[in-house]
């Protein structure tokens, strides 16, 4: 059943610790306004190493600006926020640079250079961050990643070539290639028809098998959830309502969180 979601206390991080758990995201009361509109209101949640959870909530909720505060796309207001027990705000230009190179964040839009192949898309990265200029390595890690999302034959297409399942499973693709330890995703089903979404699911839950990230989901399709979640916290008017698998939660009688079961 539903619970409200709490603080975490040093004893119950021990705990965790003790049982082998390790928190790569800790949010404690954090807090984000747009002049008087406020977002993000005393929100508290952690996000353990190797899992996937899901953050599910109606548009305008606080979900989209709730990741974006984690890798200092926007700065939250009061609180604290800490990835890899590294305070976000506090960090430096060239920290912040180091924490991103760890995180993963896949857009709605799929983010690819439309001037670009699939191949110039997925070397890219490699070649500004990681500085690869070995070809021999950079076709090796495409040629993999690819055939991990399972389009190989996409190597030279363009953007355009492809269809909106097929530009998300590459955009995928260019953010895993980086081999970050957490991946971010924000609405990774949108805009796409049931049997495309099903299968971007399933790739986000094989990705965690794959590559062993930690993953937050960003979402309001149920569908999605269900495939995907480790964990899943329910989010409504700026702060997390209730916590739970997703078995637990849809068992809820809890009329806020049955409306979201029901779609």
């Amino acid at each position: 059943m539903e619970q409200a979601v709490q603080d975490i206390d040093t004893e119950q991080q021990q705990q965790r610790a003790d049982e082998g758990h390790e928190d790569v995201i800790q949010v404690r009361h954090v807090a984000k306004s747009f002049g008087d509109n406020q977002v993000l209101k005393d929100m508290s949640m952690v996000l353990h190493k190797g899992e996937n959870l899901v953050i599910l909530g109606k548009s305008g909720t606080g979900k989209s600006v709730t990741i974006k505060c984690m890798v200092g796309l926007l700065e939250y207001d009061a609180g604290e926020l800490k990835v890899f027990g590294k305070e976000v705000k506090s960090l430096s230009e060239e920290e912040m640079k180091e924490l991103r190179s760890h995180v993963g964040f896949l857009f709605q839009s799929a983010a690819l250079y439309d001037s670009m192949t699939v191949r110039e898309n997925l070397e890219f990265p490699l070649k500004r961050v990681l500085l690869i200029r070995d070809q021999a390595d950079l076709d090796r890690r495409v040629t993999e990643v690819l055939e991990s999302v399972g389009l190989p034959d996409a190597i030279d297409k363009m953007p355009s070539e492809l269809s909106g399942g097929m530009r998300k499973r590459i955009g995928l693709a260019r953010t895993i290639i980086m081999e970050p330890e957490i991946m971010l995703y924000d609405e990774p089903t949108t805009g796409l028809d049931p049997i495309t979404s099903k299968e971007i699911s399933e790739l986000i839950r094989s990705m965690q098998k794959q590559y062993k990230v930690s993953s937050i989901i960003i979402t309001h399709d149920i569908a999605c959830a269900k495939i995907t979640s480790d964990r899943m916290l329910i989010m409504d008017k700026g702060t997390f309502v209730a916590e739970g698998t997703f078995d637990e939660l849809s068992k809820s009688d809890n009329e806020f969180i049955q409306s979201f079961f029901k779609l």
